[in-house]
């Protein structure tokens, strides 16, 4: 068979395998999603790893207390970006890790090129404004973060008696420095995301914004051992394994929400990407190589999820995933020995889970499937590659009240089988708060008369057009519908837009008191994101941490960074 031939074939079976969105798109399954180099903080570490990018400090300007300017560079080989930071004294007013905050431990920016001395001094001014100021050109993303308070002084405290911090301490939080905003694609004046030009080191989304939380962790790092310096001249440094396994910390709530509302496309891509990827790796033979990879990677998740020390409200207990991956990880053995006693043809993935033995959990599953994109590397990359999404909206005014029907029917299948009626409003709210400008979901009998929802209630919206295009004729443009039924213009809209995607909306009534806001949280924070150790708090907030056990960037200039960095082990006491 002709290699064209062969990929096709291939191609086709990879397709098949995909899971259909009736199974992928249920809350609990996207919210078990769990980190893989598709991830955006993994995938950016792999870019840069591979084009061994040089981060410097071209100057470190802050005092004892932690006042200050900091200025790095980084040098990707095809672009040099400037990452000023503003570091301030610790104060306790105005301080909080919401977006109502005014006080932060550090901001900071990223830009294109090398900042002019004005430039530099303009960010510092416009910062602190927030959504007042203005960036200045070439901007890309603004950032501000908060130490982690007692992290953070008992490592700084052990650095500067000339110890490594406990590790007992650090694995608490595994982080020092927390992130509090990371803000781009278009606000205070910072270049949006489709005007990034083709060949952008950052073109792919959510790249801008990882690279500045990794500038964050590589500013907490030296900004302890600074300070630590600052207080005895006998201080140590980092041990590199410590600096490793420390990360820096993420907070995320219902907000996120609105994100999967709002980027349907983009949403779809991602989970497309991924499902492609798990899907041609599992066409894959299982040869002895890739089962001793696999059985590796599962074997270090296996350790890292034994060793974490987090307490979770509602996600699976790592003990529990631990011990699912286990049962993988025994099949995996049994699968090799029987090929090798039975000399047969080599097995798939897909053969795996006859060799279990007991049903394991979601959690294990996804994890199972994010490490198989390790079988399929370059394959997957290069579809992360492909992650630069245009959603603007794509209306058919030509398109028949009979094929838009048909579509409502077939993409929103799900939504009729929920038994509500799009006349009868939810049980529950989305909406902004007044005190703390951040997004709440509350009973409806609750909130003030008037309140709007700010929360996309699909299958109410899905239902009622669909009655409304069964009382027109069929042979009718959609453009004509519309006229006769101005307030469907927006679901119209979104359904026209989406016919070609597979993955675009949770299949939930957003609304209902079954729904758990924390699994789209979830899905973003830790399957896009890619955040470890994501602990939930009354099941709508999620803080985690970023690079966890990523490479420092001395590794990633000289190219000796791990590949499979991911799930670290805790560093020897």
């Amino acid at each position: 068979m002709a290699p064209a031939v062969e990929r096709r074939v291939e191609d086709a079976a990879s397709a098949a395998a995909m899971r259909p969105a009736s199974v992928l798109m249920k809350p609990s399954r996207l919210a078990a999603i769990q980190p893989s180099r598709i991830s955006a903080s993994r995938a950016l570490i792999n870019r840069a790893v591979a084009g061994r990018w040089r981060i410097t400090r071209k100057s470190f300007a802050i005092d004892a207390v932690g006042k200050g300017i900091a200025d790095y560079r980084i040098d990707t080989g095809t672009m040099m970006l400037s990452f000023p930071v503003y570091s301030f004294e610790p104060s306790p007013h105005g301080r909080t890790g919401r977006i109502i905050g005014r006080a932060w431990d550090m901001m900071g920016a990223l830009v294109e090129g090398d900042m002019s001395a004005g430039d530099f001094e303009t960010t510092r001014q416009e910062l602190p404004k927030l959504y007042r100021g203005r960036a200045t050109p070439g901007t890309l993303v603004w950032c501000r973060s908060n130490r982690s308070g007692r992290v953070f002084r008992k490592t700084q405290e052990a650095l500067a008696r000339g110890e490594q911090p406990a590790i007992g301490d650090i694995a608490e939080t595994c982080y020092v420095m927390r992130n509090t905003g990371l803000d781009g694609n278009g606000t205070f004046g910072t270049r949006s995301f489709m005007a990034l030009e083709p060949g952008h080191p950052l073109r792919s989304s959510l790249s801008a914004q990882m690279l500045c939380a990794y500038m964050m962790r590589v500013f907490a790092q030296d900004i302890i051992e600074h300070l630590a310096a600052q207080a005895s001249p006998g201080a140590a440094r980092l041990d590199p394994s410590v600096a490793r396994f420390i990360g820096v910390g993420n907070g995320s709530a219902l907000g996120l929400m609105f994100y999967v509302n709002n980027h349907p496309r983009l949403i779809d891509r991602w989970l497309g990407i991924r499902e492609q990827s798990i899907a041609h790796a599992s066409q894959l033979d299982l040869t002895d190589g890739r089962i001793d990879l696999l059985d590796n990677l599962v074997g270090q998740a296996l350790h890292f999820r034994r060793e974490d020390r987090v307490a979770y409200e509602n996600a699976t207990p790592s003990g529990v995933v631990a011990d699912d991956l286990a049962v993988i990880r025994a099949a995996l053995a049994e699968l090799r020995d029987r090929r090798r006693a039975a000399n047969a043809i080599a097995p798939t993935l897909a053969d795996l889970p006859d060799y279990y033995g007991r049903p394991i959990g979601m959690d294990a599953e996804e994890t199972l499937n994010s490490l198989s994109l390790e079988l399929v590397p370059d394959f997957a990359d290069a579809l992360v590659d492909t992650l630069v999404v245009d959603e603007e909206p794509r209306p058919q005014p030509f398109m028949s009240v009979a094929v838009l029907r048909e579509l409502v029917r077939s993409d929103y299948a799900w939504a009729f089988k929920l038994g509500i009626d799009p006349d009868q409003p939810g049980d529950y709210v989305w909406y902004k708060s007044v005190t703390a400008e951040e997004p709440r979901r509350g009973l409806r009998s609750e909130v003030p008369e008037g309140t709007v929802n700010l929360g996309l209630d699909l299958a109410r919206m899905i239902l009622a057009l669909d009655r409304d295009l069964a009382a027109s004729d069929a042979r009718l443009s959609v453009a004509r519908f519309l006229v006769a039924n101005p307030e469907r213009r927006a679901i119209v809209t979104r359904v026209q837009t989406l016919a070609d995607c597979k993955y675009h909306s949770v299949e939930a009534d957003i609304m209902s008191p079954d729904f758990v806001p924390a699994h789209m949280t979830r899905l973003l924070n830790v399957g896009i994101h890619g955040i470890d150790k994501a602990r939930d708090f009354l099941n709508r907030n999620l803080r985690g941490v970023l690079f966890h056990g990523a490479p420092l960037p001395e590794d990633i200039a000289s190219g000796t960074a791990d590949r499979h960095w991911f799930n670290p082990s805790e560093p020897a006491a």
